[in-house]
């Protein structure tokens, strides 16, 4: 009865020891489950972290590279309109003038020449003028013969037609579309100066000589013309091409691209 204690004890034993493992073995299981649930878990969410942290650098990234291609663009555009607007006062300052304006002064200025021609021709061959009168106010000879038809001891006929040999150089087409100031400058300075003794001569044919000059009149008109275009031309293109005054400015705000 003893032994059969003693048997009933050592399997009881045993079987405690089985249920102990069996039940170790489940709860190291179950901690390993638990650990490779969470460890699978945290995997997926830094996964999921990674790739929400690089599709959001993705956005980012592609909405900054939208906004610099817009500003590119924009400033772009912006470059191309200016461009645009200073493309055509820019030709036109190379066009110099009206063509109109140009064409007039040196058809004036050819004129001029040939009056002075015929005037420093008759002058040296004492010849009377063609159809000028010889009595009264209008009487060319008595103009062309006195003492006032030389200033320092030159003739003035030979005075007209150096001055008009230069007007008819510096009003032409391609002087007036130079890109130089000191011809645009030449030419004001020049038909001040020729106004200036234009003045002089009227001065002197009315109120020294008493008689007036047909032909001496003509070139006084016709440098009057001039000296009235160039200054106008002056005035609305500048000295040079590109320093334009307020009618080209004006033109300019129109031709300009409007603000967004």
């Amino acid at each position: 009865m003893t032994a059969s204690k003693s048997s009933r004890a050592r399997n009881a034993r045993i079987g405690a020891q089985a249920s102990a493992a069996r039940s170790g073995t489940a709860v190291k299981n179950g901690s390993g489950g638990s650990s490779a649930s969470s460890a699978s878990s945290a995997s997926r969410a830094g996964g999921a972290s990674r790739n929400g942290g690089a599709s959001g650098t993705r956005t980012v990234a592609g909405d900054g590279g939208r906004d610099k291609a817009r500003a590119t663009a924009t400033r772009n555009g912006a470059a191309a309109r200016g461009a645009r607007t200073q493309a055509v006062p820019d030709a036109a300052a190379q066009a110099g003038p009206a063509p109109w304006l140009q064409l007039t002064t040196f058809l004036l200025a050819l004129a001029g020449l040939g009056v002075s021609v015929y005037l420093t021709i008759a002058h040296f061959t004492e010849s009377a003028l063609a159809g000028c009168s010889e009595s009264g106010l209008v009487n060319c000879t008595k103009v062309t013969t006195s003492p006032q038809s030389y200033v320092f001891g030159i003739p003035v006929a030979v005075l007209g037609l150096a001055f008009y040999l230069f007007a008819v150089a510096i009003m032409s087409p391609w002087a007036w579309r130079a890109t130089r100031r000191e011809i645009h400058l030449a030419r004001i300075a020049s038909m001040v100066a020729g106004i200036g003794f234009v003045l002089y001569l009227i001065y002197a044919e009315l109120f020294i000589i008493g008689s007036i000059c047909l032909y001496c009149t003509s070139v006084h008109a016709i440098t009057f013309v001039l000296f009235v275009l160039t200054a106008i031309a002056a005035a609305a293109w500048g000295l040079k091409p590109g320093a334009a005054w307020k009618f080209r400015f004006a033109r300019q705000l129109k031709l300009a691209p409007q603000p967004d």
